[in-house]
């Protein structure tokens, strides 16, 4: 009894010991995970544009061995590992797209890199921490195929392009990579993905049960008048004033005929256009903006609302508007059952007291189209230094933009441990 004892004694020290000091081959894979992401930083290219970031995706994915195809949805790479064991396929996503944003971070792999973004000469950045998002992935593969004579079911490692969009008349992102078939294709059975946060400190997990990011549809309002001279308002009808009191009128679609104790939402006029000089009333306006939902029901309502709004404002001031509503991401929603299914994995690799549930945000995620498909997870990822104060925190989207490196390898290993614990499961057994 006495012998049995020490060596469950000595087998708890040994776990407490490795929990404190990362073993030599995680410390080197640390290492690989911080290069990786500080090539695809360096090196970052815009939506549907990925094609050097799919190539050194492609020879990391080699380098493993691991099984992979490329040019899904233009420029993605999907990763295929199947495991030694019968079982569940579970997908895990990573986006690998930047933004037209130039840095101004003082970092030795800051991006210098410059592009053409509609019809414009712009600098280029992963001002959404997309480069950390495919660096850990990477990493998860690397310990999954480490792994993979004792899987319970099989791993598909999405590496998706243009999360952030399209460029205008073409297709892309999760949507056309579930319009090709991919998750029919390796059969995936349910998908989990992370964003890191820049407001969110090292270490620390958020999560939300159901709709946890806001659909994102755009509009197109175009107020139709008459021209006339600046001096002689009169003698037209002034499509500025009129769109001004479309502006104002949206607004309280939201604040006054909107359930918000329901759900958030969100009408943002972006862009208004219209006039060439200072005493010319134009023809017309056009105002371009963005609609975000976390209902369904409140998403169809605000639609409706807003063709309403603006045609009748238009129409008492003898003008004429056409509006035009383009569906584009849906919620981004946590399957509820999975959810609660893997709470408790998100404790074990974050600690208990990390892992935070917090209400839904007004972002958009095109891994919902994953999640329309098959069941699945999204979860935020703290990013920012514990040295840097909130209120110093730096936007996402912005070129001052920065996440530490230290968040990294929490994000490989919760990434790892989501698939092998949801392949126990699956088996009836979620023991470690």
């Amino acid at each position: 009894m006495i012998n049995k004892f020490l060596l469950l004694l000595l087998c708890f020290l040994i776990t407490d010991l490795t929990a404190q000091k990362p073993s030599p081959q995680m410390a080197q894979l640390e290492e690989e995970v911080k290069e990786w992401r500080h090539h695809f930083h360096q090196y970052p290219e815009l939506s549907n544009r990925e094609f050097n970031t799919a190539k050194y995706i492609s020879e990391q994915l080699k380098k493993m061995d691991i099984e992979h195809e490329t040019g899904v949805a233009h420029t993605g790479v999907i990763g295929y590992i199947k495991g030694g064991k019968a079982g569940p396929t579970v997908a895990l996503r990573a986006d690998i797209d930047g933004l037209p944003v130039k840095e101004r971070v003082d970092l030795a792999w800051a991006s210098k890199e410059t592009t053409e973004y509609l019809g414009e000469k712009v600098g280029v950045m992963h001002a959404c921490g997309h480069d950390t998002h495919t660096a850990m992935l990477l990493g998860a593969a690397k310990l999954l195929k480490a792994d993979q004579a004792n899987l319970q079911g099989n791993i598909v490692l999405i590496f998706q392009p243009a999360e952030e969009g399209a460029p205008p008349g073409e297709e892309g992102g999760a949507k056309l990579m579930v319009k090709e078939g991919v998750l029919e294709k390796y059969k995936v059975d349910v998908v989990f993905g992370q964003h890191i946060s820049s407001g969110l400190d090292v270490g620390k997990i958020t999560y939300k049960v159901g709709g946890t990011m806001a659909a994102a549809d755009r509009f197109v309002i175009k107020v139709k008048g008459k021209q006339a001279h600046g001096s002689r308002p009169w003698s037209g009808v002034d499509p500025i004033t009129i769109s001004a009191q479309i502006i104002m009128g949206l607004q309280t679609i939201v604040s006054r005929q909107t359930e918000l104790t329901k759900e958030a939402a969100v009408i943002t006029v972006g862009k208004i256009s219209g006039g060439v000089r200072n005493n010319i009333i134009p023809e017309e306006v056009e105002m371009v903006g963005t609609i975000r939902t976390l209902d369904v029901e409140m998403q169809d309502i605000i639609h409706e609302k807003i063709r309403k709004t603006a045609t009748l404002i238009a129409e008492a001031g003898g003008a004429e508007a056409e509006v035009e509503i383009d569906i584009g991401y849906p919620v981004t929603y946590n399957d509820p059952e999975l959810t609660r299914k893997m709470i408790q994995t998100l404790f074990d690799t974050a600690g208990e007291d990390n892992v935070h549930v917090v209400a839904a945000r007004t972002g958009a995620e095109d891994f919902s189209f994953f999640a329309q498909k098959v069941p699945g997870l999204y979860w935020f990822l703290g990013g920012r230094p514990t040295s840097v104060n909130q209120e110093n925190t730096t936007g996402h989207h912005t070129p001052d933009f920065f996440v530490d490196d230290a968040s990294l390898m929490l994000g490989v290993k919760t990434l790892r441990q989501v698939a092998l614990d949801y392949m126990s499961a699956d088996q009836g057994d979620m023991g470690r």
